[in-house]
């Protein structure tokens, strides 16, 4: 460890700030959110640092700066971007013996600034010893999608029953045992979720119970997007990383799963036209019966779940056996595809609608409008159409959707095996067929694709002019 960690209080604390542009205004406005007392020095000071001195409330002074402006400050910060300047300063703090940062100069700085991660009373530093800011704020950004936005908000509610849980609870191990169900539970997902007066209600009933006791666990539905783990949502690779056991289907690709903790349990429940390893039944009371062991469990399904996903009958089972129940959505196979194919779903010149069916429902696909579907001015994604396609495009067809019709097969969409085959309505099962489409495909119909490819290709002509 090059550096020694701290985090000081400056709250009223006098501070010198050196500098006239953009890069002082960012550092005062940072200094200004932890309540410092700030002078700042600048001969010729930039309209954006005018701003920042207005927000804050800082003092300006106007020339050089001189030894004696360092006589009562507690920190010096150099951001004038010129290195005589900054070397000067340098100079001035050493000899008044003051703690110093020059912006970006390490080699002229008793200590730097890390990047900050800020959630209230929860404060993550992050530092390179200066060696490389950019690769800070990378590491900053990857422990932002990681914290919830209320982690702050957690703290103070926390802290506010501190005093009460003690009292209560005075046994050190039971009481760390009750605070870490409580932040690992649903009274946290409360306040999370910015509901403090069920939690309040929830932490209230706990504390008057005492001792830690064995809790109701909970199930999150949550989507996994189509394919590209790095189209999670936070929300969705928090819960991954704080579930106990992970009931997962076939469509989830395993890098995803990568966002889990190593102890969780992993249990598949994959389904394939023919061949259910579990029923939904089964899933069902497979859900229930962990939740009321006490666990935290993440029903992870590809793309949402409540779009071709059975979502909605697993929430329905989980809410009339008083399982307490969340739902994260995800993004769609439909839009995640067609954007990493290159196509809208909807344009102004071609289609001013888009509508999502199945290919593979309980009855098939014998119950669809096939006259509503059949429309020119509209995109049909077809879900789990693969089998189906044959039988489809001649529903169309005989709808009166010309068979010309442009049509692209997403195959593996937005994975790095992504397959796009194009064509005419009425050759579908032929391309399927021909092309040897085995992975999960999507079947999207209409002239967005056709004009996609065109408008595509414009593009990039342009571009090589």
């Amino acid at each position: 460890m090059r550096s020694f960690p701290l985090f000081l209080k400056l709250k009223g604390r006098p501070v010198l700030l050196v500098g006239a542009g953009s890069a002082a205004a960012a550092k005062l406005r940072l200094l200004g959110s932890a309540g410092a007392r700030v002078t700042v020095s600048a001969d010729q000071p930039s309209s954006d640092l005018l701003a920042a001195i207005a927000d804050t409330g800082a003092h300006l002074i106007q020339g050089a700066v001189a030894l004696a402006d360092l006589s009562d400050v507690d920190l010096v910060f150099g951001a004038t971007g010129d290195e005589g300047q900054d070397r000067a300063v340098a100079e001035l703090a050493h000899r008044a013996g003051k703690l110093l940062n020059i912006v970006d100069r390490p080699e002229l700085s008793d200590f730097t600034m890390p990047a900050i991660v800020d959630r209230g009373d929860i404060v993550v530093a992050v530092s390179t010893h200066g060696a490389s800011p950019v690769l800070a704020q990378r590491v900053r950004a990857a422990i932002e999608s990681v914290l919830p936005p209320g982690l702050g908000r957690l703290a103070q509610f926390a802290q506010r029953f501190r005093s009460a849980i003690q009292g209560r609870i005075g046994n050190t191990s039971s009481r760390r045992r009750f605070w870490d169900q409580v932040l690992g539970g649903p009274i946290a997902a409360a306040v999370l979720a910015g509901d403090e007066k069920r939690a309040t209600r929830d932490l209230i009933r706990a504390v008057n119970r005492g001792e830690p006791k064995a809790e109701t666990g909970r199930v999150s539905l949550v989507g996994a997007g189509p394919g590209d783990p790095e189209l999670l949502t936070l929300r969705a690779a928090r819960a991954l990383r704080e579930a106990d056991v992970i009931v997962y289907d076939k469509l989830v690709d395993p890098s995803v799963l990568e966002y889990a903790r190593r102890d969780a349990r992993r249990i598949f429940v994959g389904k394939s036209k023919g061949d259910h390893t579990l029923p939904q039944a089964e899933i069902n009371a497979l859900l229930i019966d962990e939740a009321k062991a006490g666990r935290h469990v993440v029903r992870l399904k590809g793309g949402d779940p409540f779009l071709f996903g059975r979502g909605g009958e697993e929430l329905d089972a989980l809410v009339a056996a008083g399982i307490c129940v969340e739902v994260v959505p995800g993004i769609t196979a439909a839009t995640g595809c067609a954007a990493y194919a290159g196509f809208p779903l909807t344009h102004r010149d071609h289609a001013s609608s888009v509508v999502f069916v199945s290919g593979h429902s309980k009855d098939g696909i014998s119950d669809l409008d096939w006259r509503a579907l059949a429309n020119p001015r509209q995109t049909i994604v077809v879900y789990m159409g693969v089998s189906a396609a044959g039988e489809v495009a001649g529903k169309l067809i005989e709808a009166g959707l010309s068979a010309t019709t442009p049509i692209a097969i997403v195959e593996n969409g937005t994975r790095w095996d992504q397959r796009v085959i194009k064509g005419e309505l009425r050759d579908a099962a032929d391309l399927i067929r021909h092309h040897g489409v085995a992975g999960p495909a999507l079947l999207v119909i209409g002239e967005v694709t056709r004009a996609a490819e065109a408008g595509l290709r414009a593009e990039l002509r342009a571009a090589a002019e």
